[in-house]
């Protein structure tokens, strides 16, 4: 999170909008976006996502990953096909716009792809929102990782929900996790799971005084 800004001025500006513009058209103030892009706030998954379409860049795009996976070496007995590391190959018109490609395609990544703990690819989302990329291979539009909600922690910061292409799976490891979907809200916990059309609003929350942790896996359309 902390090159956040700094990226999104970067790609903003090669974006060719201002301040203002990016602002209007994701509907939030300028001040807001001004806040982000000097480190004074932090903006939710959903405003996230929406910098990417606007943008149309890959929402890791938005994070300095391969500086920080450069300084990464693959665990012991790991080679090339199993490292999980962004690969280089830029974004484009066709980039990610949605959780099931938030992660460019890894070109260290073959047929078979193992991740220690220790290397995965994190991004650090809303407030006490943590997603961390479970495995790399080359199929696009999937996604398939751990995510993690400090207590009070939602996927949206002022009750916007997310929608995109595709179907979410989720299993709940610990702690308990508030999904609204639609006009719907319920709680899952430890050992519940679900399945949703992910074209529909939604919006996670943690409303225990635990973490949650769960695993989540991400296809979208196509």
């Amino acid at each position: 999170m902390r090159n956040l800004g700094a990226r999104l001025r970067e790609v903003r500006i090669r974006s060719g909008l201002t301040v203002r513009e990016l602002a209007h058209r994701a509907n939030i103030s300028p001040s807001f976006v001004s806040q982000i892009e000097n480190g004074k706030s932090r903006p939710s998954v959903a405003t996230l996502y929406t910098f990417s379409r606007l943008m149309r860049v890959s929402v890791d795009d938005l994070f300095d990953v391969e500086a920080d996976d450069a300084l990464r070496d693959p665990p012991p007995g790991a080679g090339r096909a199993t490292a999980d590391r962004p690969a280089d190959t830029g974004a484009g018109a066709d980039a990610a716009r949605d959780p099931a490609s938030i992660w460019r395609t890894s070109e260290y990544a073959n047929r078979v792809s193992i991740v220690h703990p220790a290397h995965r690819s994190r991004l650090p989302m809303s407030a006490g929102v943590l997603w961390e990329r479970l495995a790399a291979t080359p199929e696009c539009e999937v996604n398939f990782m751990q995510i993690s909600y400090a207590p009070g922690a939602s996927s949206t910061d002022t009750g916007e929900m997310s929608s995109h292409a595709g179907y979410e799976y989720g299993y709940v490891l610990q702690g308990s996790l508030e999904v609204t979907i639609g006009g719907e809200r319920f709680t899952l916990h430890g050992g519940e799971s679900l399945g949703f059309d992910s074209s529909i609003p939604h919006s996670f929350r943690n409303p225990g005084s635990q973490p949650m942790r769960g695993v989540w896996f991400v296809h979208g359309a196509g």
